[in-house]
């Protein structure tokens, strides 16, 4: 079996959040997928704090992975062996390169096994106020300055033409100079929800407003994980 285990959003958020078979399935098996070792580690030590780390066989996979990188690991799955598969924050699959096993596990007939947990993209959309029914998930906008301007003006217009909300994310180092751009090239009426630190008992910031009222007071939000909602 391949379980698709959720990782916390923030270390600060509490265990009672996640739901006991985590811990259970954490514990049933030595062997995982993981995007990177170090944030797994802390995964596995938040929620089976007695698992022996010496024990943990982790196959790195990320976006450069292919098939053939893991091809050990598939191999001990074909034999019977369990696997977990981390996300480094939130849900696995979304917004991370998960997907590649999960196709595999569904070639192979090997059973799938998703246990709920926090996405942060989700989180950002029901707190945003904006359109739940109808919307559309966008990544990483693009880092050359011209293109990421067509793509948020794109964006908006794509909101003001369908009303589907639209939503994005920023490499966390480069939050502020996004929420820069994002007041100088959209209209001052369309509406912006910034959430960052998602699910932070203490540093959490979700709010809703036009461009024009943030341009009035711009969130400090440098190395701060964060979702960008537009939306009506």
């Amino acid at each position: 079996m391949l379980f698709l285990l959720p990782a916390y959003l923030s270390e600060n958020t509490s265990i009672t959040h996640f739901a006991p078979v985590i811990k259970e399935y954490i514990m049933q098996t030595d062997y995982f997928f993981v995007e990177n070792e170090k944030t797994a580690r802390k995964v596995v030590k938040f929620f089976a704090p007695e698992k022996k780390q010496a024990d943990l066989k982790l196959f790195l996979l990320d976006k450069y992975t292919e098939n053939a990188d893991i091809k050990e690991a598939q191999q001990l799955m074909l034999k019977g062996q369990d696997f977990g598969l981390l996300s480094e924050a939130g849900l696995p699959c979304i917004a991370d390169p998960g997907n590649l096993m999960v196709k595999w596990c569904h070639e192979k007939n090997i059973r799938v096994i998703p246990i709920s947990g926090p996405s942060s993209i989700i989180l950002a959309l029901i707190s945003s106020g904006f359109n739940g029914q109808e919307f559309t998930f966008h990544g990483y906008l693009p880092i050359d300055k011209g293109e990421k301007k067509k793509q948020i003006q794109h964006l908006e217009s794509l909101v003001q033409k369908t009303g589907y909300s639209q939503i994005f994310m920023e490499t966390p180092y480069r939050n502020n100079q996004l929420i820069e751009d994002l007041t100088k090239f959209l209209s001052p009426n369309t509406k912006l929800c910034i959430a960052a630190n998602i699910n932070d008992p203490e540093h959490e910031f979700i709010k809703t407003k036009t461009i024009k009222d943030w341009q009035k007071q711009k969130p400090e939000l440098h190395k701060v994980p964060a979702v960008f909602v537009l939306g009506k």
